[in-house]
C-alpha cells in the first residue's frame, strides 16, 4: 500500500490532506496549552484558598488550632497546598514534554512538507515541458506533411499542363522534393521526441512521483505517530502525579481520623477551667428578726453565740464588687443650685422614704457580703481591657497557673538560647587566643558580658515567676474539697481559703465572680477580711478636692465630709452626679459632685498620706 502507486494522480488532494494534518497538530498543541493554563489557574486558586483559611500569626485564630478538629483542618489546608503543587507539575510537564516538543516538530514538518511538494511540482513541470515539446514536434510534422502534399499536387498539375514551360515544371518538381524531405525530417524529429516523452513520462509516474509521494506518506505517518505519542504522554503526565495526589488525600483522611472529640473536650476544660470550687447552698435569711444595719456594705448582724454585733467591715472594701455587678451608687444628688440647707440631714418623711422597688432590690443585693476573687476592681476590669498585670493575678487560679507556667517555659528557652550564644562566643574566643591571626579575642568580651547580664536578668525573671507559680499551686484547692459555703468550721480552719477567693462564679460575659452565703460569712471574723485587703493596692488618686458644703453620707456607698475638708479624688463624675473620693486608705465613698471642688492632678500626693482639714 503506497501513495505513489495508488494515488499517483492525487497530487493536489495529498497537498490539502497534509496541510489538514498540520492544522490538526497545531489544534492539539493549542488544546494542551489551554489545559496547562487551566492547571496553573486551578493550582493558583487552590493555593489562594489554602492561604485564605490559614491561621494568622499572633492572632486568636492561631490559638484555636490546638484542638484536634482544627489541627485536622489545618492539615487539610497544607495538603491542599501540596495538591495544588501537583497540578503545577502537570502544567510544567505538559508544557515541556508536549507543547514545546510539538511546536518544534510542527516547524520541522512544515519545512519537510514544503520540500517534498516542491520536488513534486518540479517533476510535474518537467513532464509538462516534455509534453509541450512533443506537441510542438507533432504539429511541425503535420504541417510539413501538408506542405509536401500541396507541393506534390502542384508539380503534378504543372507537369500535365502543355502550356507550362519545361523550366516551370522542373522548378515545381524540385519544390515538391524539398517539401517531402522536410516532412521526413519532421517525422524523424517527432518520432524521437515521442520516444523521449514516453521515457520521461514512464520515469515520472513510476519513479519520481512514487518516490515523492512515498516520502510524503512517511512524513504523514510520522505526524500521526507523533500526535499519538503526545496523547499518551498527556495521560502519563497525569498518571505520574496520581500517587502523590493519593498521598495527599491519604494524609487528609489520616488527619480526619485523628480527630478526637474526647481530647477536644478535655482541652476545653484545660482552657477555661478556673480552679475554683462551685458555691454551696445559700442560707435562708430571716428578715423577721430585728437586724442592726450599718452604713458599710456588710450589713448583716453577727450570728455568733456570744450575741455580739457583727464587726463592721472597713469601707475600703467598698467598690471591690464582682466585675459584672455594678456598684450600687447613692440616689441622684441634689441640683448644684440647691443650697446645703435644702438637703435635710435628719430623718426623711414617709413620702421621701418611699423608694422604687428596683432601687430597694439593688440595695438588698449590694448589702450582701462579698468575697472578692480579684485583688481589686481595677484588676478585674483589666481582664476585659486586655492589659493584665505581670503576675496574671486578674485570671482565675487554674488559668493563672497555666500562664505562669508558659512564661517560665518561655524564659527558660530564652536562657538556653543565650547560653548557647555564650558557649559559641567562648569557643570563638578560644580559637582567637590559639590563633591570633584569625581575630582579636578581646573583641568578644563585651558581647560575653552582655550575654552574662542577660542570662542573669532572665534567671531573676524565672525566679520571680516561679515564686508566683508556687504561690498559685499552693492555693489551688484539691479536687476532693467540699464547697466552702457548706461549712463555717472549714473556713475557720483554712483562713487562706477566704483570702484566695475560693467561691467563684462565671458571669455570662466571661468574667469570674463569687458570692458567699450569709451563714459562712457570719462565722468568719471581720479581721479575716481586714487581713485579706491589707496588701491590696488602693485605687490610684487622680487629684484632690475641697468640700464646699457639709455632707452626711447616710446612704450606702456614700461618705460624710465636712465643709472645707480636703480629700483625694479616685474616680471622676461619670455623668451621674457623683464623685468617688478617699479620706485615707480605710475610708472612701461617693459624694455629690456639686458639693466639692475638684482639682485633677496626675501627680497627686500619696494615697496613704492624710490631708488636713482646711476651713474656708
Amino acid at each position: 500500500m503506497s501513495w505513489g502507486t495508488e494515488l499517483w494522480d492525487q497530487f493536489d488532494n495529498l497537498e490539502k490532506h497534509t496541510q489538514w494534518g498540520i492544522d490538526v497538530l497545531e489544534k492539539y498543541i493549542k488544546f494542551v496549552k489551554e489545559r496547562t493554563e487551566i492547571e496553573l489557574s486551578y493550582a493558583k486558586q487552590l493555593r489562594n484558598l489554602s492561604k485564605k483559611y490559614q491561621p494568622k500569626k499572633n492572632s486568636k485564630e492561631e490559638e484555636e488550632y490546638r484542638y484536634t478538629s482544627t489541627r485536622a483542618f489545618l492539615a487539610t489546608l497544607n495538603e491542599m497546598n501540596d495538591y495544588a503543587g501537583q497540578h503545577e507539575v502537570i502544567s510544567e510537564n505538559m508544557t515541556s514534554l508536549i507543547t514545546a516538543e510539538l511546536t518544534r516538530y510542527v516547524q520541522e514538518l512544515k519545512q519537510e512538507r514544503k520540500s517534498h511538494f516542491h520536488d513534486g511540482r518540479k517533476a510535474q513541470q518537467h513532464i509538462e515541458t516534455c509534453w509541450k515539446q512533443l506537441e510542438a514536434s507533432k504539429r511541425r510534422f503535420e504541417r510539413d506533411c501538408k506542405e509536401a502534399d500541396r507541393a506534390q499536387q502542384y508539380f503534378e498539375k504543372m507537369d500535365a499542363d502543355i502550356n507550362v514551360t519545361k523550366a516551370d515544371v522542373e522548378k515545381a518538381r524540385q519544390q515538391a522534393q524539398l517539401r517531402h524531405q522536410m516532412a521526413e525530417d519532421s517525422k524523424a524529429e517527432y518520432s524521437s521526441t515521442l520516444q523521449k516523452f514516453n521515457s520521461e513520462q514512464h520515469e515520472h509516474y513510476y519513479t519520481h512521483i512514487p518516490n515523492i509521494f512515498q516520502k510524503i506518506q512517511e512524513m504523514e505517518e510520522r505526524r500521526i505517530v507523533r500526535i499519538g505519542e503526545s496523547m499518551k504522554t498527556f495521560a502519563e503526565v497525569d498518571r505520574q502525579v496520581i500517587p502523590i495526589i493519593g498521598k495527599c488525600l491519604d494524609e487528609i483522611t489520616k488527619a480526619a481520623e485523628s480527630v478526637d472529640h474526647k481530647n477536644d473536650s478535655q482541652m476545653v476544660i484545660e482552657a477555661f477551667k478556673s480552679g475554683f470550687e462551685p458555691p454551696g447552698d445559700v442560707d435562708f435569711e430571716d428578715f423577721t428578726q430585728p437586724m442592726k444595719r450599718t452604713v458599710s456594705e456588710s450589713s448583716l448582724s453577727n450570728s455568733r453565740g456570744d450575741g455580739k454585733s457583727e464587726p463592721k467591715f472597713s469601707s475600703k472594701s467598698k467598690g471591690k464588687l464582682w466585675p459584672f455587678i455594678k456598684k450600687n451608687k447613692p440616689p441622684p444628688p441634689p441640683p448644684a443650685s440647691a443650697s446645703p440647707s435644702a438637703v435635710p440631714n435628719g430623718p426623711q418623711s414617709p413620702k421621701q422614704q418611699k423608694e422604687p422597688l428596683s432601687h430597694r432590690f439593688n440595695e438588698f443585693m449590694t448589702s450582701k457580703p462579698k468575697i472578692h476573687c480579684f485583688r481589686s476592681l481595677k484588676r478585674g476590669l483589666s481582664l476585659k481591657l486586655g492589659a493584665g498585670p505581670e503576675d496574671f493575678s486578674n485570671l482565675p487560679p487554674e488559668q493563672r497557673r497555666k500562664k505562669l507556667q508558659q512564661k517560665v517555659d518561655e524564659l527558660n528557652r530564652d536562657i538556653q538560647k543565650e547560653m548557647d550564644s555564650r558557649d559559641a562566643l567562648t569557643k570563638m574566643k578560644d580559637v582567637y587566643i590559639k590563633n591570633p591571626q584569625m581575630g582579636d579575642a578581646a573583641s568578644v568580651d563585651h558581647r560575653l558580658a552582655e550575654l552574662g547580664q542577660n542570662i542573669e536578668k532572665l534567671r531573676l525573671e524565672v525566679q520571680k515567676f516561679e515564686g508566683w507559680l508556687a504561690e498559685v499551686e499552693g492555693r489551688l484547692p484539691a479536687r476532693t474539697e467540699q464547697p466552702r459555703r457548706q461549712s463555717g468550721v472549714y473556713e475557720a480552719q483554712n483562713p487562706s481559703g477566704v483570702n484566695s477567693c475560693a467561691q467563684d462564679r462565671e458571669s455570662p460575659d466571661g468574667s469570674y465572680t463569687e458570692e458567699q452565703s450569709q451563714e459562712t460569712e457570719m462565722k468568719v471574723p471581720a479581721t479575716d477580711f481586714d487581713d485579706e485587703f491589707d496588701d491590696e493596692e488602693p485605687l490610684p488618686t487622680i487629684g484632690t478636692c475641697k468640700a464646699l458644703y457639709t455632707f452626711e453620707g447616710q446612704n450606702e456607698g456614700t461618705i460624710s465630709v465636712a465643709e472645707g475638708e480636703m480629700l483625694y479624688v479616685i474616680e471622676e463624675d461619670k455623668g451621674d452626679g457623683w464623685t468617688r473620693i478617699r479620706r485615707n486608705e480605710d475610708e472612701e465613698g461617693y459624694v455629690p459632685t456639686s458639693y466639692v471642688e475638684v482639682y485633677l492632678d496626675k501627680n497627686a500626693k500619696d494615697v496613704h498620706k492624710p490631708l488636713q482639714k482646711i476651713s474656708e
